[in-house]
């Protein structure tokens, strides 16, 4: 089979002073997320999207929480990463579909730059890279702004 689809999903909760980095880029927020590395949502959602389909495992099993070389690492490295990852396993990345799930801050100002952040790591156009943002009407944990979530899927090509 030539094509794979994985699916994603991370949640982080939300704290004070902490910095909240989505998609790549650092978002003004009076809480930020709260992680071993930058805990940001929607890359980690979209590497165990991408790992999933490669048939590689998750997120943790490569970069786990208790290695303190991820303490606090900038996910866009584990988005590169993941990428090479895949590369070596003869795969590319051929589109991504993702949601954020968050009450505040609103995020569709802020697509577009996520999308441009990620294109190169992915190492896709921007066009192969949907966004989108969502609430949850103020039900569960998101809705109570405790966390935020992101879902994502990944079709993967052979290269």
């Amino acid at each position: 089979m030539n094509i794979r689809v994985g699916f994603g999903y991370d949640v982080h909760r939300l704290q004070e002073g902490r910095e909240l980095w989505l998609g790549g880029i650092r978002i003004e927020h009076h809480l930020g997320l709260l992680g071993h590395s930058d805990a940001d949502v929607l890359i980690h959602a979209i590497c165990d999207a991408m790992l999933g389909a490669a048939n590689m495992r998750d997120i943790g099993y490569h970069f786990p929480d208790t290695d303190q070389r991820y303490k606090g690492i900038d996910s866009k490295r584990l988005l590169a990463e993941t990428t090479q990852l895949l590369k070596g396993k003869g795969w590319q990345v051929g589109n991504i579909d993702a949601t954020i799930c968050a009450e505040r801050p609103k995020i569709n100002p802020h697509v577009e730059s996520m999308r441009e952040t990620l294109a190169p790591l992915l190492g896709v156009d921007t066009d192969n890279i949907s966004i989108k943002a969502t609430t949850t009407e103020h039900l569960g944990f998101t809705g109570r702004e405790e966390g935020i979530s992101a879902y994502a899927v990944c079709l993967i090509e052979k290269i």
